[in-house]
């Protein structure tokens, strides 16, 4: 095909930002192809806190790249996916199969849109025992509907060839064989390739994270229902479980007070030290009184005031300017361990 017709011709690459997201932009790019970088912004997401910062980065890498960066946010239907995984969940909480089939999906709907002739995937095979294994690979693109359409650069000459690939828009022999699970052809080739600002592989999903998987499966458990709110103040603090329906939240540090604060809802109670700084609590699914006191009692006992005989905490109702001042005693090791989620770390 010649350079003019190739113009003609551009690809969405599904870009989590990663090294091997970034390489498989960079080679479809030097066949000529033009590339939109499509991220799924996501509550799940593990990397660099909230996400904010990561949204930043993500930006600046896709500039880097010369590619236009748009993103869309799935974790409705990937929440289901999580309640009701037609694939099965991986070692944690990952529906893997059903998040990759959902996702490609939507980005086929986006590649329909704006004109793209076939999708790319950072994807090497062998690299993830649930989703990228050959059956796993042929049985994602058969359920999404892309047979043949998407394009795998890093392992391309390992799998069976592309749409693209027989229509001669890329050409299969200038692109790599990898497999497995080491890192260093990846890395070798974005040396070649002059990228040299990528994030460390792990930690990229907090639905293989064991801890939160198992507050989780424990959210889900008390209540099946549970919203995405509460799946975004599951990554903070340390948690416990008062009663059914009813969970405390403990901020662990300066980080995850304004994080809490920032994620309680009207309904939710907020319990902070009277007197000195100290943890910031959230009582979440009930406001009791005996529900306020466990809750003051745990923010007492995690924080300075711990060895004192009791601490005075201030306790008011979010979206209220009323407060009030209460006196309990920490509580003990043995009552905060009997109350806590497993999934505290």
């Amino acid at each position: 095909m010649n350079k003019d017709a190739k113009h003609e011709i551009s690809a969405v690459a599904l870009f989590s930002g990663g090294l091997d997201s970034q390489l498989a932009v960079r080679l479809i790019q030097r066949q000529g192809i033009a590339v939109h970088a499509l991220h799924f912004v996501s509550a799940f997401a593990g990397r660099c806190g909230d996400g904010a910062c990561s949204l930043v980065k993500l930006v600046d890498t896709a500039q880097r790249l010369n590619v236009p960066i748009h993103f869309i946010d799935s974790d409705a239907e990937l929440f289901d996916a999580v309640r009701r995984p037609a694939h099965g969940l991986g070692k944690n909480m990952n529906p893997c199969i059903d998040c990759r089939i959902l996702r490609l999906k939507i980005a086929a709907g986006f590649m329909q849109r704006i004109g793209a002739r076939f999708l790319v995937t950072g994807e090497v095979i062998g690299q993830r025992p649930m989703s990228q294994r050959m059956y796993a690979l042929q049985l994602i693109e058969r359920e999404a509907g892309l047979k043949g359409l998407i394009v795998r650069p890093l392992s391309a000459r390992a799998l069976p060839p592309t749409i693209a690939e027989k229509e001669g828009w890329i050409d299969r022999e200038q692109l790599p064989a990898f497999s497995g699970r080491s890192r260093k052809p990846q890395i070798a080739l974005a040396k070649e390739l002059g990228i040299v600002d990528y994030p460390a592989p792990a930690g990229g999903c907090l639905l293989t994270n064991p801890q939160f998987s198992q507050r989780l499966a424990e959210a889900l458990a008390d209540s099946p229902d549970v919203g995405l709110g509460e799946v975004q103040l599951l990554k903070h603090g340390r948690h416990f479980r008062l009663a059914p329906g009813v969970r405390a939240i403990v901020g662990r540090h300066e980080a995850d007070n304004l994080r809490i604060e920032g994620l309680a809802r009207p309904g939710d109670t907020r319990v902070i030290l009277a007197d000195i700084l100290g943890p910031v609590g959230l009582l979440c699914g009930g406001n009791s009184e005996a529900d306020i006191r466990k809750t003051a009692a745990l923010v007492a006992r995690y924080s300075k005031a711990a060895a004192l005989p009791a601490a005075r905490l201030q306790v008011n109702d979010v979206g209220s300017s009323a407060t009030r001042v209460i006196e309990i005693a920490p509580a003990t090791q043995a009552e905060a361990e009997a109350m806590m989620i497993a999934g505290n770390g």
